[in-house]
């Protein structure tokens, strides 16, 4: 993904900035995450994912704040539970996982959303809705890549990395899910003024 790690610094430096102005906890969370480069919200839902003990895809306050936490977002107590009341809309003392996720990533364009779905598909030749290595084989060339030429890298090792840089840096489980991979975009996405540029480089990306 050429261009991404220079959107991540941008987007980075742009995110810090805006902390400074914003006493909106959503947005403060928002751009702690963003501040994290593309992969932060989808790094956050992989450790609300580890809190959730008993999988029941709800976070009490306890597991919201130990996830915060875990993640080194940095929110005072009150900030916290403002936050934890903000998103248990029928305030059963419990929040919607998926639901956080959703209000939590940067809002995009349909046709944004559609280009990046387009990519997911084209990458999940087995159409089980999981990217893994398997699927990269004759998606993905690594004939290019600068690793691969000097035989520094197998064909293997390079699959494994391009997979590793959807996930969060602490939990790689080699497969990237249709949430994992629209979370990822959406953090790009928000670095990107122009839905034209976006969808061109997506394009140009994926050769769609």
């Amino acid at each position: 993904m050429a261009g991404t790690s220079r959107h991540d610094r941008e987007m980075a430096i742009n995110a810090k900035k805006e902390l400074a102005n914003t006493s909106d906890p959503v947005d403060r969370l928002r751009l702690q995450c963003l501040a994290r480069g593309s992969a932060g919200i989808k790094g956050l839902g992989r450790a609300f994912r580890i809190m959730d003990d008993d999988n029941s895809r709800n976070l009490d306050i306890k597991e919201f704040t130990k996830g915060l936490n875990d993640f080194g977002v940095l929110m005072s107590k009150d900030e916290v539970m403002e936050l934890f009341q903000i998103f248990d809309r029928d305030g059963s003392g419990q929040i919607d996982f998926d639901e956080f996720l959703l209000t939590l990533r940067p809002p995009m364009s349909n046709a944004r959303k559609e280009v990046i779905l387009q990519a997911f598909r084209k990458l999940d030749k087995t159409g089980d809705g999981v990217i893994t290595i398997e699927d990269l084989r004759g998606v993905y060339n690594v004939k290019n890549h600068p690793k691969y030429q000097n035989g520094e890298w197998t064909e293997e090792q390079i699959f494994r990395k391009f997979l590793d840089s959807f996930d969060s840096p602490n939990d790689k489980d080699g497969q990237v899910t249709k949430e994992e991979f629209l979370n990822y975009y959406a953090g790009v996405s928000a670095s990107i003024d122009s839905d034209v540029y976006f969808i061109v480089m997506m394009k140009n990306a994926w050769k769609l």
